[in-house]
């Protein structure tokens, strides 16, 4: 696992518990282990659940490079060598197909950026382009429950994501098509409240498709900057992502 994707999961990691920690100790002090009250004990039961959520996501890209040698014998490479968090906000509709099985449909919009590094071997040369996004994401997912604990139930989720990236976009070293397919899986826990249950989430999104524009007629005059979209065979798009749902 790359070192700042395992550094931002850690964190990440560490973000969710105190959050978790913070809605037990807020449970009503009346709730104690043994007790059989529960709060909205038959919520789980309704057939349809609408809610929302925010949040934070990180994107990354992954360059597969396929070797070329310009005429005077350089030879470009891409990375993002460090990940920036992004905002997203989701609206959720939630159908009970079983006691442990959900279907859950999240359309929402992401936003944020990807800060890209070209360099060549030899030279030394870098360049550093900016790719900011604004992402109408489609996600779909399958929700696992296992059974319900006190004022808890954990779950994972699988999933598919639909995402189109509605910015506009200039002529750079490298374009990115708008439309992106995700594979998504993702663990969380639903906290019972009194008025509503608070679900902390962390989900992992893999890029299903080579997103960059390898066809550039805006740079067949600009042969210095196509060389860079000339070294690289395909590229992916990935995203952790960390959500707040109320429902």
């Amino acid at each position: 696992m790359p070192h700042k994707i395992k550094n931002t999961i850690i964190n990440l990691f560490h973000i969710v518990v105190m959050m978790m920690s913070l809605v037990v100790f807020a449970l009503p002090a009346s709730a104690k282990w043994g007790d059989k009250v529960l709060n909205r004990p038959y919520a789980d039961m309704k057939k349809i659940h609408l809610g929302f959520s925010v949040g934070a996501h990180f994107q990354d890209l992954t360059f597969t490079h396929n070797g070329f040698v310009t005429p005077e014998g350089e030879q470009w490479r891409a990375e993002v060598p460090s990940i920036s968090p992004g905002f997203c906000v989701n609206v959720l509709g939630d159908l009970r197909l079983h006691k442990y099985f959900n279907l859950r449909f999240s359309p929402g919009m992401y936003f944020g950026s990807k800060n890209v590094t070209m360099f060549e071997k030899e030279s030394g040369l870098t360049h550093r382009q900016d790719v900011k996004s604004a992402y109408v994401v489609l996600p779909l997912d399958l929700k696992i429950s296992g059974d319900r604990y006190w004022q808890t139930r954990p779950y994972v989720t699988l999933g598919v994501m639909g995402a189109f990236d509605v910015s506009k976009k200039r002529s750079d070293y490298l374009m990115f098509d708008p439309f992106d397919v995700y594979l998504t899986v993702g663990l969380g826990t639903d906290f019972y409240l009194p008025f509503f249950k608070f679900i902390p989430e962390i989900k992992f999104c893999f890029g299903l498709k080579d997103i960059l524009r390898h066809n550039r007629p805006d740079l067949e005059d600009n042969l210095e900057d196509f060389k860079i979209t000339q070294s690289i065979g395909k590229v992916k798009s990935n995203m952790f992502v960390i959500s707040f749902y109320f429902e």
